[in-house]
């Protein structure tokens, strides 16, 4: 690994994780227990995050809604199209939260990751994260995973609230937050797009290809064996 490099930053989905335990197991889990959110009406972060989606509501469709059958409708809605907004966001983690405690479910890693995240840590390397899902989602997954906790190999954890994942200057920021110049910062997705912007910054970056998915980037691995 180049010896310029201080911090690895992961995405997840696709790259730590199968795409398929995101869309075949978390979501649905979310729709079926939707219906559980009001009773969480009174926690802040759900308080907002209905706030939140009235708004968006407003603003994308000039509508008014008022209820929260409304609102559970469009959170609903929003999760089978798989929308990048941070409420719903948000949100998936209060569901996840009781499903990950209770073990109903474990975050699905793939194998090779844990092992990375060992010898990384040993070599001096920090980690992150940085996901469209919640930073509550990233931990949950994480901490209850099929490997155990590994939420203490992780330094830090970005979502949608830092900014857009295709959106150059959200890279610039966590530059700056990590206190790093970008070509210290290592960045692996398997989304190109993401990988685009995060170059354009500097940031070094690989893309993962995991199966199922297809080699569109520069540098590419099939696991993080081979970083």
């Amino acid at each position: 690994m180049d010896s310029q490099i201080k911090y690895i930053l992961s995405d997840i989905e696709g790259t730590t994780s199968s795409i398929s335990f995101v869309v075949d197991e978390l979501f649905p889990y979310f729709r079926e227990h939707i219906q559980e959110l009001p009773k969480m009406a009174m926690v802040s972060e759900v308080k907002e995050s209905f706030a939140q989606v009235i708004s968006l509501v407003k603003e994308e469709e000039g509508k008014s809604i008022t209820t929260t059958e409304e609102v559970i409708a469009y959170l609903d809605q929003w999760s089978r199209e798989d929308r990048k907004v941070t409420p719903l966001k948000t949100l998936q983690g209060f569901v996840w939260k009781k499903a990950y405690e209770e073990g109903d479910i474990k975050g699905h890693v793939y194998d090779d990751v844990p092992t990375c995240f060992n010898k990384w840590r040993a070599n001096g390397l920090k980690i992150g994260i940085f996901s469209s899902g919640s930073i509550h989602a990233q931990k949950l997954l994480f901490q209850y995973s099929c490997f155990g906790d590994l939420s203490k190999h992780l330094s830090n954890y970005f979502d949608t609230k830092t900014g857009a994942k295709r959106d150059a200057a959200t890279y610039k920021l966590i530059a700056e937050i990590l206190d790093l110049q970008p070509n210290q910062i290592l960045f692996l997705s398997d989304i190109q797009e993401e990988l685009m912007a995060a170059d354009e910054i500097g940031f070094q970056t690989i893309q993962l290809v995991r199966p199922g998915s297809n080699a569109t980037w520069k540098h590419t691995v099939a696991d993080f064996n081979e970083i």
